[in-house]
C-alpha cells in the first residue's frame, strides 16, 4: 500500500518535481487575481540568506534543502528514497521560528567564524548536514555529520523540525486529493511528531489544522484526530499565556 501511495505521489505531483530545471508551473482551476500575482511577484523577488542541507541516500527522505530570507519566506526541496524525483514546496516560517533561528545564527557569528563545527567523532551513518549564509556580499558554507557546538546542534535541529512539518504537509495534501483513505495514517504521523517535539512552533499550524478538519474528502476518523490535535495545541497555548501572566504579576 505504501509503495502504491508513493507511486501516486510521483505520478500526481510530477509538476512539482525538480529535475535540474526550474519546476513547471502547476495548473490551477482557480482564477488568478491581482493579489495572487502580486504575492507571486514578491516571492520571486525574495533573496534567500540562510541555507540548510541534509543528505543521506539510505534514509526515507534522502535529501532536504531549505532556504529562506530574513522574514522566513523561502522554499524546501526534498527527495524521497527510490522515487528519484525532487519536490519543491514554498515555506513561510512563523515569527517565533525565525527569531529562534536568527538567535542561533547570530550566536555563531557564522560569516566571521572559522570553525568547521565537525566533532572529532565521525558519524557518517547519520547523514551529512550543511549550513550556508549569503549576506551583504559575503558567503560561507560548512558541512559536518556531527557537532559538539550547542548552537549548531540547536540550529540544525530546528531546521529538521521545519523539514518534518513541510514534508508531512506535502504528503497529506497529496493524500487528501488523490488517496483520502491514506490520510488517517498520515495524521497519526503528525501526532507522533508533536509528541516528540519535532514540529517547530506548533501553534502556527493551528489555522492549517482547522482548515483540514472541515475537509470532507478525508475520512471522519482523520478529521476527528486533527480536531483533537488542534485542541491539544490550543490548550498548551492558553496554559503558556496564563503562566506568562502569573510571572509578570
Amino acid at each position: 500500500m505504501n509503495k502504491l501511495f508513493g507511486m501516486l505521489c510521483l505520478i500526481c505531483l510530477s509538476g512539482l518535481a525538480v529535475t535540474g530545471q526550474a519546476p513547471a508551473q502547476k495548473k490551477n482551476s482557480r482564477p488568478v487575481t491581482k493579489a495572487t500575482e502580486k504575492k507571486a511577484a514578491v516571492r520571486t523577488a525574495l533573496t534567500p540568506v540562510y541555507f540548510y542541507n541534509f543528505t543521506k541516500p539510505e534514509f526515507l527522505v534522502s535529501k532536504v534543502h531549505i532556504e529562506h530570507d530574513e522574514a522566513g519566506i523561502g522554499l524546501i526541496r526534498f527527495e524521497k528514497k527510490k522515487l528519484e524525483e525532487e519536490f519543491t514546496v514554498p515555506i513561510e516560517l512563523s515569527e517565533a521560528t525565525v527569531e529562534l533561528l536568527k538567535e542561533h545564527w547570530e550566536n555563531l557569528g557564522f560569516l566571521e567564524s572559522k570553525e568547521n563545527y565537525q566533532s572529532k567523532l565521525e558519524y557518517p551513518h547519520l547523514g551529512t548536514m550543511g549550513l550556508m549564509m549569503e549576506k551583504d556580499g559575503a558567503e560561507r558554507k560548512v558541512e559536518f555529520n556531527w557537532t559538539d557546538n550547542k548552537d549548531v546542534k540547536a540550529l540544525t535541529d530546528e531546521y529538521k523540525k521545519i523539514g518534518y512539518e513541510y514534508v508531512w504537509k506535502f504528503e497529506l495534501d497529496v493524500a487528501r486529493r488523490n488517496q483520502p483513505l491514506e490520510s488517517p495514517r498520515i495524521v497519526k504521523e503528525l501526532d507522533i511528531l508533536l509528541k516528540r517535539g519535532q514540529i517547530s512552533d506548533p501553534p502556527h499550524i493551528l489555522p492549517y489544522l482547522n482548515e483540514l478538519s472541515g475537509d470532507e474528502r478525508m475520512p471522519l476518523i482523520a478529521r476527528n484526530h486533527i480536531l483533537r490535535l488542534a485542541k491539544s495545541i490550543g490548550k498548551k497555548v492558553k496554559k503558556e499565556e496564563k503562566d506568562g501572566e502569573k510571572n509578570s504579576n
